[in-house]
C-alpha cells in the first residue's frame, strides 16, 4: 500500500519537476553508491572547454552533496517550490517553464566562469524559491515554528540559516540575484511605461514541451461532424440485421 500511494504521488508530479528531482535523487544515489564521484561532475571550464567534458554543465546541477540533513533540506525545498511554479504561475506554460530552467541555468553558468564555485544546485533551488515568493508576495511562512514572515521574507531566512549552519551564503546570493533578474525581465519591466517582454520562449521549446491549442475558428467538415457519426446503436443494428 505505501508503495501504491509512492508510486501515485510521484507519478502525480508534472513533468518538469518530476524529471529534476528525478535526476538530482539518481546522480545522488549513484555517488552514494561508488558508481561515480563528485570529482565527474563538478563545474569545470577547464575541463569543459577544452576535455569537451560538457556532461559537468548539467551535472553540477544535479548533486547536492552525501547523504545527509543537507541533502534532505534541499531536496524537500526543490521538491516543493517546482511543483507550486509549476502547477501555479507556470500551469500550462511547460515551455516557459523548461525556458526559466535555461535563462537560470546559463546566467549561473556565466557567474561559474569569473567564481570558485563547482555545484550549483542549491542556487538553483534559491531561485525557484525566490521567482515563486515573489509571485505569492501576502503568503505568509512560518519557518521550523521560530519565525512568522510574508513569502518575499523566504530566500533570505533560507539564507542565514545557511549562514548558522556554517556554509558559504555565496551560492545562496547567486540563487537570489538569478531569481530577481528573471523575476524583473519577466514580470517588472513588460508592465512599467515603455517596457515589453524581453523574455521570448524559442518556438521550438513549445512545439516539443506544450500541447497545441485547437483553432477556435476550426469548423469540420459535416461529415466529420458528430451529429453525423454512426451511433452506436445504430452500428450494432447494421452488425445484426434483424
Amino acid at each position: 500500500m505505501a508503495y501504491q500511494g509512492f508510486a501515485q504521488e510521484y507519478l502525480g508530479m508534472p513533468a518538469v519537476t518530476r524529471a529534476y528531482t528525478t535526476a538530482c535523487v539518481l546522480t545522488t544515489a549513484a555517488v552514494q553508491l561508488e558508481f561515480i564521484t563528485p570529482f565527474q561532475l563538478y563545474f569545470n571550464p577547464d575541463l569543459i572547454f577544452r576535455k569537451f567534458q560538457i556532461w559537468r554543465l548539467i551535472t553540477n546541477f544535479l548533486f547536492f552533496g552525501p547523504l545527509g540533513f543537507s541533502f534532505f533540506f534541499n531536496m524537500i525545498f526543490l521538491y516543493r517550490y517546482c511543483r507550486m511554479l509549476e502547477e501555479g504561475s507556470f500551469r500550462g506554460r511547460t515551455a516557459d517553464f523548461v525556458f526559466m530552467f535555461l535563462f537560470g541555468g546559463f546566467l549561473m553558468t556565466l557567474f561559474g566562469l569569473f567564481a570558485s564555485l563547482f555545484f550549483l544546485g542549491q542556487a538553483f533551488t534559491i531561485m525557484l524559491v525566490y521567482v515563486w515568493s515573489r509571485r505569492n508576495p501576502y503568503i505568509r511562512m512560518n519557518f521550523f515554528g521560530l519565525l512568522n514572515f510574508q513569502a518575499p521574507f523566504l530566500p533570505w531566512v533560507l539564507m542565514g540559516f545557511s549562514l548558522l549552519l556554517g556554509n558559504s551564503i555565496i551560492i545562496d546570493l547567486l540563487g537570489i540575484a538569478v531569481g530577481h533578474i528573471y523575476y524583473f525581465l519577466e514580470d517588472v519591466f513588460p508592465n512599467q511605461p515603455g517596457g515589453k517582454k524581453l523574455l521570448l520562449t524559442p518556438s521550438f521549446l513549445k512545439m516539443v514541451f506544450d500541447t497545441p491549442e485547437e483553432d477556435p475558428n476550426y469548423n469540420p467538415l459535416p461529415e466529420d461532424r458528430p451529429e453525423h457519426q454512426p451511433r452506436d446503436h445504430d452500428q450494432n443494428e447494421q452488425q445484426h440485421p434483424q
